[in-house]
């Protein structure tokens, strides 16, 4: 039965695809096939992970997924068009602890998913859990180019730019719409893609947020493109992302990097990262961390020696991962005060 609705699916995305492409050749058709299937097996995904939020923490978070306005597209194919400036809609979750439902008033947390063309899904579910159990709102934005709302959701990727004022304006939504979020107690935190945003929402929105914590922080793209393949530095150079490699146009890869923007940190700052990560290397990282204490900015940081996991190393189930959260937890209490902080 499962294969035979399968086949009704495929039939209907290739007969979709067909109707909706020019009649051009047969490479036209395939390649606008092979999207059709592409986004719509994305969408599927991203259905199915929206419900098991809720059987994996319904019983102790009320949660919603919201909508938002942030900037427009940053590139407009054609300016003049209807709607063509329009702002572009953010989807959130949110989540708000059923214990503490009750108080008053509660700090919120801004959550960051990471991934190039990433989202937030229940991956993150434990990391969630843990935040709820202290008595946080959390709040995490799907900013644009995130994956699973559809081709042209997906292409209005920005990195590194555009992208950190959506999630700016997811928390700056939370404050005047949630009526429990404490505006003075925000934190903010991402790992990996999720870090880079999280640091240059600090560096350019010091006001916004009161503590911060970057994790396996990609931090200079002009280092990354430098040990990254070519197909790697490509994507960054297609007109949906850059538009020019780093050797066209070294001063964007530096604006859009944190290492090349650690003289704006005023923001009590927690860097951590793996000597054996396998997707951002260390020596990203510690440029960083010199960066930062060439500066003359005050923050705290830990380098990891080949823990377990790599790239992921205190994001899985390990005890050193859970000892790594309970750092940075406690790392942010003193600046947001939940109700129940990890000991």
């Amino acid at each position: 039965m499962r294969k035979y609705y399968f086949i009704l699916l495929l039939s209907f995305i290739f007969k979709t695809a067909i109707a909706q492409t020019p009649p051009t050749d047969l490479a036209d058709r395939l390649k606008a096939l092979e999207d059709n299937l592409r986004f719509t097996d994305q969408a599927l995904t991203k259905n199915i992970d929206d419900l098991l939020w809720y059987q994996k923490l319904g019983d102790i978070a009320i949660i919603d997924k919201v909508r938002y306005a942030s900037k427009p597209p940053h590139v407009v194919k054609n300016p003049t068009g209807q709607g063509a400036n329009n702002p572009v809609v953010i989807p959130a979750y949110t989540f708000v602890p059923k214990k503490f439902s009750s108080s008053k008033k509660l700090p919120l947390m801004v959550l960051i998913h990471g991934g190039i063309h990433g989202d937030f899904n229940t991956f993150n579910a434990h990391i969630v859990k843990e935040l709820i159990d202290q008595g946080y709102i959390v709040i995490a934005p799907e900013y644009r180019g995130s994956t699973g709302y559809g081709s042209a959701f997906y292409r209005q990727i920005d990195y590194g730019d555009y992208e950190n004022d959506d999630v700016l304006a997811g928390k700056r939504w939370a404050v005047e719409n949630m009526p429990q979020v404490d505006a003075e107690r925000v934190g903010i935190m991402g790992w990996s893609h999720g870090g880079m945003i999280t640091l240059m929402n600090i560096f350019d929105h010091p006001e916004d947020y009161r503590v911060a914590y970057a994790g396996v922080p990609v931090s200079d793209l002009i280092a990354r493109m430098g040990y990254k393949t070519q197909s790697y530095r490509n994507e960054f150079a297609a007109t949906t992302h850059l538009g020019k490699d780093a050797s066209e146009n070294v001063a964007e890869y530096r604006r859009r990097s944190p290492m090349w923007n650690a003289h704006k940190l005023k923001t009590p700052l927690l860097v951590h990262t793996n000597t054996n990560d396998e997707d951002v290397n260390v020596l990203e990282v510690e440029g960083l961390i010199n960066a930062l204490k060439a500066h003359g900015k005050k923050f705290d940081y830990k380098i990891y020696q080949d823990a377990p996991g790599g790239h992921i190393f205190n994001r899985i189930d390990t005890k050193l991962a859970r000892e790594s959260r309970e750092e940075i937890y406690r790392f942010m209490a003193p600046q947001l005060s939940p109700p129940n902080p990890v000991k």
